[in-house]
């Protein structure tokens, strides 16, 4: 099963996550920003406390589908950030459409509604 957590975007992040999982029982296969993915289904009360538990962290579980993919957005744009230097010079419009698998066009329109912000062309200038 996976769980998609807002605002999870760095090392200690990973790590309040992974002691909420383990406090609840919780076996992980995988931590990474912005998403979880568990071995076993998570009952209402588990997921409720996991909530409340990560709230008190400043970290939100995403439930709405595009609120997750509009975090899917932000945490490519993110590693980008962070990977710069390793990334080839690219087209980060084309990039983010490949990484997650939606036309560039679908990710704008969706992340500009979610956002309140303009469609905007990122482009990678060395």
């Amino acid at each position: 099963m996976k769980l998609y957590i807002k605002y999870m975007v760095s090392l200690r992040c990973k790590m309040m996550v992974k002691e909420e999982l383990i406090k609840l029982g919780l076996h992980y296969v995988l931590i990474d920003l912005g998403i979880v993915e568990i071995l076993e289904d998570v009952t209402a009360e588990q997921r409720e406390q996991l909530r409340v538990n990560l709230l008190h962290s400043g970290l939100e579980l995403l439930d709405d589908k595009k609120a997750i993919l509009i975090d899917k957005i932000k945490s490519v744009i993110i590693e980008m950030i962070h990977y710069a230097d390793e990334l080839p010079d690219v087209n980060y419009s084309e990039y983010i459409s490949q990484k997650l698998g939606y036309d560039y066009t679908y990710l704008a329109n969706v992340f500009s509604g979610g956002q309140g912000c303009h469609h905007t062309t990122i482009y990678y200038h060395p």
